[in-house]
Parts: structure tokens; C-alpha cells; sequence
């Protein structure tokens, strides 16, 4: 198994930050295992695209929340990496549960 789950949608709360927001988070390894992904399909496009990043961040993000880690965006970046037979992956971690306490 690459991913530790795989779910369809977001089931922690709206958190708001903007692209801007998003790359003020360092990111961290994280290993493939250790994610659950939001989304269900896959755009085989996507995933083949060498330039799949050109307008976005080049990390993918996840957010912690309820001892889960999500993986809100960067799934075929993640999914690229598992192809090429790594295990971990540099990731932006917005963690919600530091938050709530």
C-alpha cells in the first residue's frame, strides 16, 4: 500500500490559507505510508505532466488533524514519487490539532 488510507474530501474544518500562507510553512519529510489522501481519482494527464507544478508550489501540502495526516493537495506529486520507488516526500504540514489546544 502506498498511502495509509484513502478518503473522499476534507473532514477537518476549513482552514483558509492562501497559497501565500501556505508557503510560510517549512516544509518537513513525511513518509507516503504515514498520509491519507482527500481524493479519490486520479488524472492520468496530471500524473504524466512534466511541468506539473510550473504555477504552483512545488511541495504538496498536508494538514494534521485528529492524529491523521491529510493530504489536501500534491497527490500526483506524491504518487510520482512512490513510482520512482521513494518513500518519503518533502511536505508543507499545517498542523490543525496544535491548534485546537
Amino acid at each position: 500500500m502506498i498511502f495509509k488510507d484513502v478518503r473522499h474530501g476534507r473532514p477537518y474544518p476549513d482552514h483558509g490559507l492562501s497559497t501565500k500562507d501556505w508557503a510560510g510553512i517549512p516544509p518537513q519529510q513525511v513518509r507516503l505510508e504515514d498520509l491519507v489522501t482527500t481524493k479519490t481519482a486520479l488524472e492520468l494527464d496530471r500524473l504524466l505532466s512534466e511541468d506539473s507544478t510550473f504555477f504552483g508550489d512545488l511541495f504538496p501540502h498536508a494538514v494534521q488533524w485528529s492524529g491523521e495526516l491529510f493530504l489536501e493537495d500534491g497527490l500526483h506529486r506524491a504518487l510520482r514519487a512512490a513510482l520512482q520507488q521513494r518513500t518519503v516526500l518533502h511536505v508543507r504540514v499545517l498542523d490543525l490539532d496544535a491548534l485546537r489546544h
